[in-house]
């Protein structure tokens, strides 16, 4: 578990820093020195290093990399972005000691080759806002297109730090080594793709400073949820774990409430039903006779159901016809724990509404379509748009996509794990059975959603590792969520 901090904490927290004693000259001379550490532990291959250096302290950063490298024999260039003549404080105190160590500083020239093992990006810091400066985007460009590592000093140039978006365009880093705490963006949006492998150092801040720093979010993985279960006592029977009941499956549309089914009983659900279309429902269940699979035809016969079970997720398959709305009206008629996905929150952006017991389930389009808004919106302040949702909806809300944000009572959480292979159909439906599952077994909404993220993407990384990303299907996942949530 990590805390992920905004700008404006960072920039709390460096103050503090400077005001307990740690000057700005030191806090530099520390940034540079763990990226130099770094450097020999993962790149030890690299004899020719490219260093490009920005007008800012994170240009700073480069120059005490530079020397630091210099000294270590490594063959350097650094080559300023902008204007040098703008540089102050401590940065230009770095380049001076470059300058006086006769390092190779040059401005950029795009038409120059070297031959070099390794890029360093130190050109934009945390405090970008708006759009890169054209030759900015001149030199990512050319280095996003060369085939050659890229280290980045605490944010990759053009990464916005506060939302994981980008400012037109920004540095795909091979890794990224950044200060004092993780940045909110780094781990959701565009900020997972450009960071690459991430590493933070907290240049030595003593722990009381952090105290005094309230954090925006915190990353977790399935680790935070170890002896969150236990061992079951001998005497337990079905009953005392829940009924999950899956509401969905349109014609054409039967696997997706199966998906849902399937992942609740794999982990942990007494009882599992779906409530589904009767043009499918006498064969649905044919190769998992463990699911009950009923035939509703109006909502008479879905209160039957409902009324045996503890959690209800709706619209898997669901579809958007009048028998659709019917389902839809019911459940969310009941008092019940619900998980609302897929067609239902297109259902309920026709006609929004708030609900003391639910957990919305969007992915970046259906949320758009729940807030009115386009998808690119969304994508560009995730933590904003859960918010927003939180706020309309008096939901617990899980937005999906690369780093899932969880919003809940208390702080929004990122989960750190996740992979591409899992942008595939039925991946959704998959999870809102986790989810479902877990509340079955007596835990809170919130708690429920969190681990059903962490779950459901450790169990993903698990099958990329064995088979990799490509062709990875949601049943795939299904073996590894007993395993995993077992260990729990």
């Amino acid at each position: 578990m990590s805390m992920l901090y905004s700008q404006t904490e960072i920039r709390e927290l460096e103050q503090l820093a400077i005001t307990h004693g740690i000057n700005a000259t030191e806090l530099m001379a520390r940034a540079g020195g763990a990226t130099f550490a770094l450097l020999q532990r993962h790149y030890k291959e690299a004899k020719a290093i490219l260093i490009l250096c920005g007008g800012g302290n994170n240009g700073g950063d480069g120059y005490v990399l530079a020397k630091l490298a210099h000294e270590a024999g490594l063959n350097i260039y650094v080559r300023f972005v902008g204007d040098l003549k703008k540089l102050k404080g401590e940065a230009l105190n770095a380049c001076k000691a470059c300058r006086k160590a006769k390092i190779n500083i040059a401005p950029w020239d795009s038409e120059e080759r070297l031959v070099i093992d390794l890029i360093v990006d130190a050109m934009v810091g945390i405090g970008l806002k708006g759009e890169l400066k054209p030759e900015i985007m001149q030199v990512i460009e050319i280095v996003n297109q060369a085939d050659i590592p890229v280290l980045a000093i605490d944010v990759p140039s053009g990464l916005l730090v506060d939302t994981g978006d980008i400012a037109g365009n920004a540095i795909k880093a091979d890794s990224t080594i950044t200060f004092i705490g993780i940045k909110l963006g780094m781990l959701t949006a565009c900020g997972p793709e450009y960071c690459g492998a991430l590493f933070s150092y907290d240049l030595g801040l003593p722990e009381e400073l952090f105290e005094q720093v309230s954090h925006s979010a915190v990353a977790i993985d399935l680790e935070v949820f170890e002896n969150c279960f236990g061992l079951r006592p001998r005497s337990a029977h079905k009953g005392d774990f829940g009924h999950v009941l899956i509401v969905g499956g349109a014609p054409g549309m039967s696997g997706a409430p199966l998906l849902s089914a399937l992942a609740a009983v794999r982990v942990g659900a007494g009882l599992v039903s779906i409530a589904t279309h009767s043009q499918h429902a006498a064969f649905l269940n044919i190769n998992n006779p463990e699911i009950m699979c009923h035939g509703v035809s109006s909502k008479y016969e879905l209160k039957d159901l409902l009324a045996k079970a503890s959690v209800v997720v709706i619209g898997p398959g669901l579809g958007t016809s009048d028998w659709s709305k019917q389902l839809f009206e019911t459940a969310l008629s009941t008092n019940l724990p619900l998980i609302v996905d897929a067609d239902a929150l297109n259902l309920l952006s026709q006609a929004p509404q708030k609900h003391d017991n639910w957990v919305l389930t969007p992915h970046p389009g259906e949320a758009a379509r729940l807030l009115k808004v386009k998808t690119k919106t969304i994508q560009w302040d995730r933590f904003q748009a859960v918010k927003n949702l939180r706020k309309k909806y008096h939901a617990i809300v899980v937005l999906k996509g690369s780093g899932t944000v969880i919003g809940s009572e208390v702080e929004p959480l990122v989960c750190s794990g996740g992979n591409p292979g899992m942008a595939s159909g039925g991946m959704g439906d998959l999870l809102s059975g986790v989810i479902a599952g877990i509340v079955a077994q007596g835990k809170e909404l919130s708690f429920a959603a969190a681990l059903g993220v962490c779950l459901h993407a450790t169990a993903a990384d698990k099958v990329a590792l064995k088979k990799g990303e490509r062709g990875l299907l949601a049943t795939d996942l299904l073996p590894y969520l007993t395993k995993l949530i077992n260990r729990l």
